[in-house]
């Protein structure tokens, strides 16, 4: 990979990063406060959200037929997703440390803070638990994997790929073959940090 590449891919590592941290800032002054583990709403905005929310039975009445009757087929994916979590989980568990690498912090991906919001039924709340988990676990199993593929293979491939991560673009070009077995070591050092 070039240098000017290179340098192109920190420059806009660094800005998503300031813009993260950016809007992160801007909805938790506006909005709400988190302290420690709690989030609260100024007492205007907790009104507003019980004035919102849908009763129980005025949702169920309301809410589209196909979403009731797909639910089933939704919510039976939580079984092969506890089993990903878990077999994932314990490949990190008792792989990383051998490889060296750093572990993947799963409250980092999985975050579960929508039961604070006022304006959702119970249903609702439990819709949004389950796929805050399920999105956020794809997340962590992606970087799992992201860090092993960077241990093992960090080669791009030959072909355009869709919805790489974010690892991806610092990989070795296909069949950059120079230098291969000391790049491969550089890239296992990074992920010891």
């Amino acid at each position: 990979m070039s240098e000017k590449i290179r340098q192109l891919l920190d420059q806009i590592n660094a800005l998503e990063d300031e813009l993260r941290t950016a809007v992160h800032e801007q909805q938790s002054t506006i909005f709400f406060q988190i302290n420690g583990k709690k989030i609260e709403f100024e007492q205007s905005i907790k009104q507003t959200h019980r004035r919102l929310k849908k009763n129980f039975f005025r949702w169920l009445v309301t809410n589209r037929p196909q979403n009731l009757i797909t639910g089933p087929i939704i919510y039976s994916m939580i079984v092969p997703l506890l089993i990903l979590d878990l077999f994932v989980s314990l490949y990190q568990a008792s792989c990383f440390p051998i490889y060296r690498i750093a572990k993947v912090r799963r409250g980092d991906y999985i975050v579960l803070d929508r039961q604070h919001l006022g304006y959702l039924n119970f249903i609702e709340k439990f819709h949004c638990t389950y796929c805050a988990y399920a999105s956020g676990l794809i997340g962590y199993i992606s970087e799992i994997i992201a860090r092993t593929e960077q241990y093992f293979c960090p080669i791009k491939h030959a072909r355009k790929i869709l919805g790489t991560h974010a690892r991806y673009a610092q990989f070795l070009e296909f069949g950059e073959a120079d230098d291969y077995e000391a790049k491969l070591n550089e890239f296992r050092q990074r992920l010891e940090k």
